[in-house]
């Protein structure tokens, strides 16, 4: 089961997320971001130990299901005449468990469903959710191996500006709601039917391709409470 857990990040990507989490740890600590609680209805370090606990958690796939084995075709590399070339192969693939992350889906679910309760943001929210999957799932890419991979930065960036155009007032958690279950929904559960033809040992929802895209919508989401919140 050891397979389970595994950091989905590059060490330097991993890196620059770490000191990321810690500057804003220190911005919080001298009291520069005093007005994201009121955006977001939680102490600044609060939020950061959120961002921090997303990021160590990011190792952490609790197992749901395991997908049955399949026949699948996969590449072999083959010389001819000392030429490499790439000739597909059937393999019998043993399955491939089903797991969801605890830095990617958990705790931005967890999250997400306080911020749509405290706020009462049920209607806007289901709009901004639904205008980040439609988008994510378009962009969304199975990788063999992996899983299924989005753009690092275009789900932040559409989570702000479903926030925005959905609610002023309202935007901060409006861009992490829709942000982190928009790319969930949009990358990861939309797409649950490839997941036997992909042939990873573990598909985590939440997980590896789209734990960087639900991360960093947190982030964007507490730069733009401080831009439009008073």
């Amino acid at each position: 089961m050891t397979h389970l857990h595994y950091v989905p990040l590059s060490l330097g990507a991993a890196g620059v997320f770490l000191a990321l989490v810690a500057g804003l740890a220190v911005l919080a600590a001298i009291g520069l971001l005093a007005h994201v609680s009121k955006a977001l209805g939680l102490h600044p370090l609060t939020v950061t130990f959120i961002l921090f606990a997303s990021l160590v958690g990011s190792a952490v796939n609790i197992p749901l299901a395991r997908l049955p084995g399949e026949r699948i075709v996969t590449r072999e590399v083959v010389e001819i005449m000392g030429v490499p070339f790439l000739a597909p192969t059937a393999v019998d693939w043993p399955g491939t468990v089903l797991a969801i992350n605890v830095g990617g889906a958990v705790i931005p679910i967890l999250l997400s469903l306080y911020l749509l309760m405290r706020y009462e943001l049920w209607a806007l929210g289901v709009i901004a959710v639904g205008i980040v999957a439609f988008f994510v799932h378009q962009m969304a890419t199975p990788v063999p191996g992996l899983g299924i991979a989005v753009p690092t930065f275009a789900p932040p960036l559409l989570a702000a500006f479903a926030g925005l155009a959905l609610s002023r007032r309202f935007a901060a958690p409006l861009a992490y709601i829709g942000g982190s279950l928009g790319v969930l929904v949009g990358a990861d559960l939309l797409n649950l039917g490839l997941l036997r033809s992909i042939g990873a040992p573990v598909a985590s929802i939440g997980g590896a391709g789209t734990f960087d895209g639900v991360f960093l919508t947190g982030v964007i989401a507490l730069a733009l409470a401080s831009l439009v919140s008073g």
